[in-house]
Order: C-alpha cells, then structure tokens, then sequence
C-alpha cells in the first residue's frame, strides 16, 4: 500500500498494542462515547513524537521509522518522518501535500475513495465519533490505563485493504496511543504516539509543506 495512506492513518492519531490479557469487554458503550467525545472536543492541538513499526511478510526484520506529529483543529495534521530518512505528509483541509528528500507532490483526495474513507476516520477520531462510523464494526474492551478499541471494516473499499484497525485509547485524557494496522496483504504497521502535549500553542505556518 502507499506510504502516504499508512500515514495518513497514523495521523488518525496514536496507539500501542497489547495483548488480550488484561482487557475485559466493555458492557456499556454509551459513557464511553460521551466521554471520547468531551474530549475530543476540548482537544485543540497535539504535538508529539512517534515511532512506527512495519512488519512485511517478506522480511524477518521490522522497519523503524521516528518522527513528530502535529495536529490542529480543524483538519491540519503535518507528519514528518526523520529517520532512517526524510518523509513529509501535510493535510490543511482539503489541501494534502507529500515530500520526500527528491520531490512534492499534492493528492486529491476527491476522487480517491480509499483515501476519503481514511480521511473520515481521522476526522472521526479527532471528533470523538470514532465510535459511531457506520463504516466499521466496533469491538471495545478496557483494563486500568486503557480502551481498546478493535475496528473492522464492513465498508467495501476499506475491506479490500485493511482487516482491522485497533486503537489504544488513553483513558488518562483520551488521547490515542497507538494505532494498528493490519492490512488484507498480512503486512502490518503499529504506530505509537509519545511524550504528546496537548493544547500547545501551534502555528499555522507549521502546516505547510516546507
């Protein structure tokens, strides 16, 4: 799948998974969709670093990439991969902009259906209504720290790619940790969201392709 799309998916937010062992199913999901909802509509910006981790059913080794994330209200991520080289994704609104270190390039994401269906997760999760995207069926479980939430898609573009997507929600602030991708190909890719401030001060300048 493009590198770009992965990303873009990254930006819905941030993630870790764990194992099975010490979640128990959620029984009511009603308080929490309130409350992912209050939270995210009090979230104004984040900025962290992230780490993320892809495993190629070709290969025995995982490929680690390192970056920052930026995320301001409304629909402006930037998503800069470091190492082991330099990778660029900006969304201001409707505007999507990649680079890396030979060239820029702008997507349309209107014509695209698999990125307007990732486009509308990312807005759904910044929204807090995640929960209620008809697109996906929704599994949630919880132990002391954390949600998990195990979405699998019954929208068709989605199905074509993805087997689940699972979400590690702080339940400190809300906040998504990590984010897993398992894609039909048995390819997957984590991505973990770290040391995240919330509610910075960012300028809009940050959410340009330079």
């Amino acid at each position: 799948m493009c590198k770009w799309l992965l990303t873009l998916m990254g930006c819905v937010m941030s993630l870790q998974i764990q194992a099975q062992s010490g979640f128990k199913p959620v029984g009511d999901m009603a308080p929490l969709k309130q409350q992912f909802a209050k939270a995210a509509q009090n979230t104004q910006s984040i900025q962290c670093d992230f780490v993320q981790e892809k495993n190629l059913s070709m290969l025995s080794d995982k490929i680690v990439s390192k970056g920052k994330f930026w995320f301001k209200k409304d629909n402006k991520v930037r998503m800069e991969y470091l190492q082991p080289s330099y990778y660029l994704l900006v969304i201001n609104g409707k505007d999507i902009r990649i680079k890396d270190a030979q060239k820029e390039n702008k997507v349309s994401g209107k014509n695209n259906k698999l990125f307007e269906q990732i486009n509308k997760i990312t807005v759904d999760c910044v929204r807090g209504t995640v929960l209620d995207n008809a697109d996906f069926s929704v599994k949630a479980a919880e132990n002391s720290q954390h949600y998990r939430l195990e979405l699998t898609p019954v929208n068709k573009v989605m199905k074509e790619y993805f087997q689940t997507i699972v979400l590690l929600v702080d339940k400190q602030d809300y906040s998504v940790s990590k984010i897993t991708m398992a894609e039909q190909s048995g390819d997957d890719t984590t991505i973990s969201f770290l040391h995240k401030q919330l509610n910075t001060n960012i300028p809009d300048a940050v959410f340009s392709a330079k």
